[in-house]
């Protein structure tokens, strides 16, 4: 079937061209014009201080200093009725696994408040640097220059450590560039040793190495599509993991998508902000949104629903865009957006196809549901569904966080808390009979193998050796 003549070329912003935000013809769009103009009190007011919530805090089962989610998110916006109250430093030790949001029976919007409150204390660490970025945003560089006297003496350590982790992204992007060398730096011992004294990231842990090449880079090389469809669309929304560091997860989703007969598109797209929200970075988190709504919306409006292969990358086009942000198109892209093997459940018979699959050899999984996948009730979609293919022996792990919470656990004073949360994990990994493990959040892969020894995979890529090889 021949495209519409506005599709027959790929366009810049499928194949990778950056679009900077100074293309964009309108203004970029505030959050919010102050933290505490979010009026979120009426939310505060139905938590009945149950502690459901605190119960479920997997932070505040292993550190007694930390006040738990009911005191960071109802009890510090009544707080905040009276102009008298800062935020409480201890935000910061929120990991925003969003468990709390899951366990309240009042819904209260628990991580809303604490991404929030987060926000509001992180501005206040550094205000000169962020009103310089707006002044040079703005054109108004003479403005931008009487901030950066003030802009050393706000600067901690920690705060360019959080800032650093939050833009994996831009890092990444470099570090790319040289994979090879650049794995070699990274995993050298004092490398390691100097980031942990120096930046408080931990030496504890392996750093993730660098593909050869690329997600998108394989993606131009291919050509794009090998599938039009007038009616099965989906742009894809892999985030910034599969595509510097498991280029083979995102390769697996084009593959088992392309065997259903969908048509794929990847557009320009930056971090969703997952880990910007949880270290309190809601600019640059804005930032990445007003990017990902305007040229996820765009393909929205061509047809095409969105899917995210990374649970954490799903749920922050689902709940946070819409929680924090106001973009124009934010509610479009949020109602349209769909964790990967969520939307082929939805379209396809995929246990049907999968009881029909034969002689595939695959190692027994331990699966492990992210924290994510709980808060959009998809975290027992891929046991049900492997479980009714022969050749695949797949065991729940149980409930448990796996600890690290993306940037959470590689903070050299978060490691052993990390480490603590996630040993139920590791126990019931290891009682289990398989040696291999499953997860669909890369960060909880990182933490799983890194607690076990064991090899990870992704749901997509079992799918794909089910399905496709």
């Amino acid at each position: 079937m021949s495209k519409p003549e506005s599709e027959s070329e790929p366009t810049p912003d499928e194949y990778g061209t950056a679009q900077s935000e100074s293309e964009f013809e309108s203004d970029p769009v505030e959050a919010f014009d102050d933290a505490i103009d979010m009026d979120l009190r009426s939310g505060a007011d139905d938590c009945y201080k149950c502690s459901t919530c605190d119960t479920s805090c997997p932070v505040a089962e292993v550190d007694d200093e930390f006040p738990g989610p009911k005191f960071q998110g109802p009890e510090q916006w009544r707080l905040k009725r009276g102009d008298d109250h800062d935020i409480d430093p201890s935000i910061t030790d929120c990991s925003n696994c969003m468990r709390c949001d899951n366990a309240c029976p009042s819904s209260v919007p628990l991580s809303q408040m604490h991404n929030t409150a987060r926000g509001e204390y992180v501005e206040g660490l550094a205000p000169s640097l962020w009103n310089a970025e707006d002044a040079i945003a703005d054109g108004e560089y003479r403005e931008a220059l009487s901030y950066l006297g003030d802009i050393p003496a706000e600067l901690s350590i920690e705060f360019v450590r959080n800032r650093v982790l939050s833009n994996y992204g831009t890092m990444a992007g470099l570090g790319s560039k040289f994979p090879r060398l650049t794995n070699f730096v990274m995993s050298n011992r004092i490398t390691k040793e100097v980031n942990d004294r120096l930046l408080g990231i931990t030496g504890e842990r392996d750093f993730p190495e660098f593909a050869d090449q690329t997600f998108r880079e394989w993606w131009r090389e291919r050509g794009g599509p090998k599938v039009e469809s007038a009616d099965k669309r989906v742009a894809y929304f892999h985030g910034d993991y599969s595509n510097y560091n498991t280029p083979e997860v995102a390769k697996a989703m084009v593959r088992v998508y392309e065997r259903f007969g969908y048509e794929i598109r990847v557009p320009t797209q930056r971090c969703s902000g997952t880990p910007m929200f949880a270290n309190g970075m809601l600019r640059d988190a804005r930032r990445a949104a007003e990017v990902n709504v305007t040229n996820l919306g765009d393909f929205i409006d061509r047809g095409y629903d969105v899917i995210a292969s990374c649970t954490s990358c799903s749920m922050a086009l689902r709940q946070e865009y819409p929680e924090l942000f106001d973009f124009e198109e934010t509610e479009k892209v949020s109602v349209h957006t769909y964790e990967a093997l969520e939307y082929l459940r939805i379209h396809e018979d995929l246990e049907g196809e999968l009881r029909d699959v034969k002689d595939v050899e695959f190692p027994d999984l331990a699966y492990h549901a992210p924290c994510h996948a709980r808060n959009q009730g998809i975290s027992t979609q891929a046991v049900e569904l492997l479980s009714e293919a022969e050749g695949f022996e797949i065991e729940d792990v149980g409930d448990s966080c796996s600890g690290i919470s993306g940037t959470y656990g590689w903070k050299t004073e978060k490691y052993d808390k990390s480490m603590q949360i996630g040993e139920d994990m590791f126990e019931h990994m290891r009682d289990a009979e398989g040696d291999t493990g499953l997860t669909e959040c890369p960060t909880c892969a990182m933490q799983m193998g890194h607690g076990t020894g064991y090899e990870i995979r992704h749901p997509l890529e079992v799918l794909e050796a089910a399905l496709v090889n």
